[in-house]
């Protein structure tokens, strides 16, 4: 009885770390379990801790064949890459999710909008357009299992930035101000996929004219990753408030926090691709 509540006391420190309203927590609990193990890598990498989250996600592949969690170990690590400018090499990943997601709707859907993230960071849009649509259908076939509601969220974003690529500002701002909504209507407050709908929302708004309002949600964002210790979203929102310029924080101010989120980030083990 308190193995199995101490168990549960460890995945609910991890859930509210990767998924929840505390993903500055650290450190994190050692992990008993695979799902643990995947819990910790997510939350580790959403704060930049990027040589962390890849060793829990190498032994969270080590030995097993199938099944979701292994395909959700590599679109995490595909997230991963992404997210430091490596979306050639991501791809691997996010197909090879795909390969072993079976017939899971979670794992299909978290790789398919994977793949097309990574096929919008090449530029072949039309097979991004195409891999959404797959993603589409797997979040809304009627013979599946309920998805997380990270998915629809993470979907939206993906369906922004395809937007904003294609010059199409308008559609970027509904599908941005859709995960904004939905970040907050998740069942169990995530605050790192509100800040990253924020940050998206910004940038959409950008692309669609409205930088004015871009820069009041990029500002309000840029607090919130301060207070919740997210170093990736906190480098791209400086780099983005550089290019716009921010009325709150001088230009001195936003190089000092880019360079020092960056420096972070390769010291925890990241490796970005335009460094």
């Amino acid at each position: 009885m308190i193995e199995t509540r101490h168990t549960f006391e460890i995945e609910r420190t991890l859930a509210a770390a990767a998924f929840g309203n505390q993903p500055e927590s650290w450190p994190l609990p050692g992990a008993t379990t695979r799902n643990q193990l995947w819990l910790r890598a997510v939350a580790a990498g959403g704060q930049g801790r990027y040589g962390s989250a890849y060793r829990d996600l190498a032994e969270l592949r080590r030995g097993a064949r199938a099944g979701r969690l292994l395909s959700l170990a590599h679109s995490t690590h595909g997230s991963f890459l992404r997210q430091l400018g490596w979306h050639a090499l991501a791809r691997r990943w996010d197909g090879r999710a795909l390969a072993l997601a079976g017939a899971d709707p979670e794992a299909r859907a978290d790789a398919l909008i994977g793949l097309a993230a990574d096929a919008l960071g090449v530029g072949r849009f039309a097979a991004a357009s195409t891999l959404l649509a797959r993603a589409d259908a797997e979040l809304v076939r009627a013979d599946a299992e309920p998805v997380p509601d990270r998915l629809p969220v993470r979907r939206r974003w993906v369906g922004a930035e395809l937007a904003m690529a294609t010059g199409d500002g308008p559609t970027a701002v509904r599908h941005a101000t859709e995960a904004v909504q939905l970040a907050t209507a998740m069942g169990v407050a995530s605050a790192r996929h509100g800040v990253k709908s924020e940050v998206v929302l910004a940038a959409a708004l950008c692309s669609a004219g409205q930088v004015d309002r871009a820069r009041t949600v990029a500002e309000a964002a840029l607090d919130a990753t301060d207070r919740h210790g997210l170093i990736p979203l906190r480098w791209a929102l400086s780099c983005l408030l550089i290019d716009i310029t921010s009325v709150t924080f001088s230009a001195r101010k936003l190089s000092e926090l880019r360079d020092i989120s960056a420096g972070q980030v390769r010291r925890a083990g990241g490796t970005w691709r335009n460094a």
